[in-house]
């Protein structure tokens, strides 16, 4: 016998719709859906269609797979095809969702805010594990920049945080900000949302443990680069910034001394071609120690740390 008649059929394999009369599967409808999507040139659309399809149905990715030969009904196809219509035209699978992962939150997302990546979690490692070093209890922190609330909410769940200062100059993002906080319940109690450009809604006698911020830093040109997914659906406001992508970042560099307590940390984001010019700026003011340039997981230059004189 010909080994290819022993074969088992790709995920990959081409598929038609089922004869008339007959259902789609779970499987068959995932399999169809992925080629639709590679079509139209959509990154990771099995993984992506996974989500959607479990979403759909009320159930786990895992369980999807224990359920291939399930058939559908006709409402829970019309309810999985605008979600697939919405992939197609590269909207970003956690704004179809509404929600986002960030370490140890689930976040409602929209357009509103940008959708928190991995870089951004490892920003928050660096934090945590600095101000563990100290070995106290009852820090503040000011997270510039908020979003979401993911640095916010994470430093106040994970970390020795009693309270964090979390500012936007985006109205509509802390609307999203703050429906995070209400569903993070005592956690969230202890994030203080403010309005405004960087660290102006700061009054003049308070001063923090921690400045950490993940900032604009795209530059112009490398915004028109972008996948659509990004350019065509994130805020351009939350991401695209003057000088180089810098702006924002040498602004803050400048001002965190004023609101930082003596040793405390100024943490910052960058791009991964920004890190030395951004450990310069830091390097440049006087109040400031001398710069630490962590990588990311994938061994890029991503995170600046400097520390302000004093005990």
């Amino acid at each position: 016998m010909d080994a290819s008649t022993d074969r088992q059929p790709s995920f990959h394999d081409p598929v038609d719709p089922p004869p008339a009369g007959e259902p789609w599967t779970v499987l068959r409808l995932l399999r169809w859906s992925t080629q639709y999507l590679e079509e139209k040139d959509v990154p990771d659309g099995r993984l992506d269609l996974e989500h959607l399809l479990a979403h759909v149905l009320a159930t786990t990715r895992l369980e999807l797979y224990l359920q291939f030969e399930r058939p559908l009904t006709d409402e829970e196809l019309s309810a999985f095809k605008p979600l697939l219509l919405e992939r197609a035209n590269r909207r970003p699978l956690q704004y179809i969702l509404g929600r986002a992962p960030f370490r140890e939150l689930d976040l409602q997302v929209d357009e509103r805010v940008l959708i928190p990546r991995p870089e951004t979690e490892e920003l928050v490692e660096a934090v945590l594990a600095r101000v563990r070093e100290w070995g106290r209890e009852g820090l503040s922190a000011v997270d510039v920049g908020t979003g979401s609330g993911a640095i916010a909410l994470s430093l106040v769940t994970e970390g020795p945080f009693r309270k964090v200062v979390a500012i936007d100059r985006s109205s509509d993002a802390l609307k999203v900000a703050e429906a995070n906080l209400q569903e993070s319940g005592p956690a969230g109690a202890r994030v203080e949302l403010r309005e405004g450009d960087l660290l102006d809604p700061v009054t003049g006698d308070e001063r923090f443990h921690v400045v950490v911020a993940n900032l604009p830093y795209v530059s112009r040109q490398e915004f028109g680069e972008l996948e659509p997914e990004v350019r065509e659906w994130e805020p351009q406001g939350a991401l695209v910034a003057r000088d180089g992508g810098l702006e924002l970042i040498r602004r803050l560099v400048s001002r965190a001394p004023s609101v930082l307590h003596p040793g405390g940390l100024l943490a910052l984001e960058v791009g991964a071609d920004q890190a030395r010019q951004v450990a310069q700026a830091m390097d440049e003011e006087d109040a400031l120690g001398a710069p630490l340039i962590l990588r990311d997981l994938a061994r890029r230059d991503r995170i600046v740390l400097a520390t302000m004189d004093g005990p």
